[in-house]
């Protein structure tokens, strides 16, 4: 082998390395289960609390039944992102949760705020939670369009955008998924009792996949 085609071969070597550590360093680490009996904060607005629903058939409430932790039900209704991040900090130190579940913005939508100022304000609700030491699990919610009307949803695409940034998982489809069923409503942008349900058994998959949650 000549030396010429030797530096080349090792310079491809070279290049293939630092690419593949460029690409390993795009991925998400892989999370750790969370265990049963740890508590979670569930972050959000109506959807969150259960509006159109009882309080024990508030998705939170479903969720501790199926996955055996201390689920906190940190939803008020009519919460905007900016609301939302204003309360983090004190449910933080209030509850010190293994893991948040960050469900908001819907409002922001229905108020028609600016997509940049909502976009950030999830973005420092999700680094202040991985701040606390917790791990982060956000929720897509859907953009608002016409085909909402016919019952065609699908999630805003600055969900799937900050879990990529921040390298966290997202459970997509959820809520655009049950909201897009009427049978699954109680109104037109909240779900009922077996909507709730449906969308925690959705949260499990997505919480079995990426790791969090191991039965």
């Amino acid at each position: 082998m000549n030396q010429g085609l030797n530096r080349r071969l090792l310079l491809s070597a070279s290049l293939a390395s630092v690419f593949g550590l460029v690409a390993c360093g795009r991925k998400p680490s892989r999370a750790q289960a969370v265990p049963a009996g740890a508590t979670v904060l569930a972050l959000g607005d109506s959807l969150t609390s259960g509006v159109g629903a009882s309080a024990d058939t508030a998705y939170p409430a479903e969720l501790a039944r199926l996955t055996g932790w201390k689920v906190v039900n940190g939803g008020v209704s009519g919460d905007t992102s900016a609301q939302a991040l204003e309360r983090l900090p004190g449910l933080l130190q209030k509850h010190q949760p293994a893991l948040v579940i960050v469900g908001i913005g819907g409002n922001d939508f229905l108020r028609r705020q600016s997509a940049a100022t909502t976009r950030a304000n999830i973005l420092r609700i999700c680094s202040e939670a991985k701040s606390s030491g917790a791990q982060v699990l956000l929720v897509a919610v859907p953009e608002l369009s016409l085909l909402a009307a016919a019952g065609r949803l699908s999630d805003h695409p600055m969900y799937e955008e900050i879990a990529e940034e921040l390298k966290i998982p997202l459970h997509a489809k959820g809520w655009s998924g049950v909201l897009a069923q009427e049978r699954l409503r109680s109104d037109q942008i909240h779900a009922n009792a077996a909507g709730y349900a449906e969308f925690a058994q959705g949260l499990v998959g997505t919480l079995q996949q990426t790791g969090l949650l191991v039965q």
